[in-house]
């Protein structure tokens, strides 16, 4: 049986305009995006990728178009509506982490909890399970952002990220500031999550990264010019993964 669509858009278009010059950053924009799908959205520098997972997130609304997640059509959303709508169905991880300084890596996912349910000690025992899962230990949980690595506080973000049980997991370029093994710790995680279910959506432009997905959309100009499919990741089929992913980027002039 065919999974459901989670995310669907409809001539999405997004332009700015600077100093009287309009930019169509997002062109007409079509895609479908199943249920547990690990979806990355590559392109060159400026071909859209932030925007179009801004848009399709309702972290920004599109000029023109159509966005549905989870059946809902979030463009006649108010900005009320859409922040509702986003702690409810919507993870977020970033390139910036952007943990709380005065509040205890714990205090920033039970917050983040917080704005859902009002059963403190649930979230504190989902808390545990998640920052157990990804292998933070308790002593981690209780220090402050600032005392911590950026590798963990990245790890901590999941956690904040996945905490509410959201439709679907973005991620915009995570590991862009991590290095290689704090990188491929995150990397695993979200292959991980995903594999359980978890539909993620992820910009990048990093190949590493890019290969952990079942699904690569490529971007350019503001339209997608084309797509591939890959078998669910394995570390032992990445050299293989490797390869095809590049042949399909040198035949999109990446």
């Amino acid at each position: 049986m065919e999974n459901r669509t989670i995310i669907k858009t409809s001539k999405l278009s997004k332009t700015f305009s600077h100093e009287g010059v309009q930019q169509h950053v997002l062109k007409n924009v079509d895609l479908e995006i199943k249920e547990h799908e690990f979806t990355v959205i590559m392109g060159s520098s400026g071909a859209g990728k932030s925007t179009l997972l801004y848009a399709l997130s309702g972290m920004d609304k599109p000029s023109l178009g159509q966005v549905e997640v989870d059946g809902e059509n979030i463009v006649k959303m108010n900005e009320n509506e859409l922040a509702i709508f986003r702690r409810k169905h919507c993870g977020f991880v970033f390139q910036q982490i952007y943990l709380l300084d005065n509040m205890s890596v714990m205090d920033n996912v039970i917050v983040s909890g917080l704005l859902t349910s009002k059963d403190r000690k649930e979230i504190a025992k989902k808390a545990r399970n998640l920052f157990s899962k990804i292998k933070i230990s308790s002593v981690t949980w209780h220090k402050f952002p600032a005392q911590i690595s950026g590798g963990e506080a990245q790890r901590a973000g999941i956690v904040r990220a996945l905490i509410n049980e959201p439709v679907v997991l973005f991620a915009d370029e995570p590991t862009g500031a991590l290095d290689q093994e704090s990188g491929t710790a995150v990397l695993d995680i979200l292959t991980d999550v995903a594999k359980e279910g978890q539909t993620v959506v992820m910009v990048t432009h990093d190949l590493k990264s890019a290969r952990r997905a079942d699904r690569i959309i490529y971007l350019k100009d503001g339209n997608i010019c084309g797509e591939l499919r890959l078998s669910q990741y394995t570390g032992e089929n990445d050299k293989k993964r490797n390869e095809t992913l590049i042949g399909f980027l040198e035949e999109m002039g990446w």
